[in-house]
């Protein structure tokens, strides 16, 4: 199948737990997405850098976490995705890892845009950058062209054309709260990368866990604001899933079951060839 008719999924835990659970969790996404004309990254941090609570459960830490990750590629065959954190990270990162991820607290650091599009370039991976919550749709314009610069200035042919994508996880309305603009699909668009609708953080309450000590989340929401951006036009969907939410070590309030990913995945798929087939009729009108 083309590859550009397929919707791109990027889904694993929030965080590397161990072994055993990433294993469980890559093999289960294997399994239930068989045969659905989608491209599957499976993801996972190794260091979850921006916890609320120093208590928090960060990871194994960038050497152990890229073993761990190179071994569920080894088991599964599945593409990896883990973000890096810092720009001396990026290289490393690379070599291992088959898309590098910008956090999106860090979007607007021009040394990670750089470090990852060349690391990316340079191995032939692909990069995703999370917009910030603290930006609006059209500020992704200065991301795309800090990425494009690098491509000019390194010279080096892309691995494909959409090996630079841009992530939405909505935008900070009032305090602990997130809104995805159905707009801002379009509008990033418009810069020259895939958009990706982040389903999981875009439902987050940020900070807002018992005593203002975790990250809390309105899981009730995923369904219909995934739908509304594959409808509004999103290129693909990120999110994050396990098996015991409720166990999880980070951001188990809006983790999506693990066993209800391929059933959901088959919703947004119908809604996306739907939208595909239907014609803008607004198309080259003026503003």
């Amino acid at each position: 199948m083309n590859r550009s008719h397929l919707m791109t999924v990027i889904a694993g835990p929030c965080v590397l737990e161990d072994d055993s659970l990433s294993f469980e969790i890559a093999e289960e996404l294997k399994r239930q997405t068989s045969g659905l004309p989608i491209e599957l990254t499976f993801k996972a941090s190794f260091d979850k850098a921006n916890r609320s609570s120093i208590d928090g459960f960060r990871g194994p830490g960038m050497e152990e976490g890229l073993r761990m990750l190179a071994r569920v590629r080894d088991k599964t065959g599945l593409p990896l995705l883990t973000d890096f954190h810092t720009p001396e990270q990026a290289e490393t990162v690379a070599e291992v890892v088959d898309f590098l991820q910008v956090p999106a607290f860090l979007c607007r650091q021009t040394d990670m845009i750089v470090a990852g599009a060349s690391a990316a370039l340079k191995h032939g991976r692909r990069l995703n950058v999370k917009k910030g919550q603290f930006l609006a749709p059209w500020d992704a314009k200065n991301i795309v062209e800090k990425v494009r610069a690098v491509e000019t200035k390194i010279q080096k042919t892309p691995p494909r054309t959409d090996w630079f994508c841009l992530t939405e996880r909505g935008t900070s309305f009032g305090y602990n709260t997130l809104v995805v603009d159905m707009s801002s699909f379009q509008c990033m668009q418009q810069y020259g990368a895939p958009v990706i609708h982040d389903a999981t953080h875009s439902i987050q309450t940020p900070g807002g866990g018992p005593g203002g000590k975790s990250t809390g989340g309105k899981r009730e929401y995923l369904e219909v604001l995934a739908r509304a951006a594959i409808a509004a036009g999103a290129d693909g969907i990120f999110l994050e899933c396990h098996p015991r939410p409720e166990k999880a070590k980070s951001d188990g309030p809006n983790a999506l079951p693990l066993e209800h990913v391929g059933t959901f995945l088959r919703q947004l798929l119908e809604i996306h060839a739907l939208v595909r087939g239907q014609p803008k009729l607004l198309a080259g009108m003026s503003k």
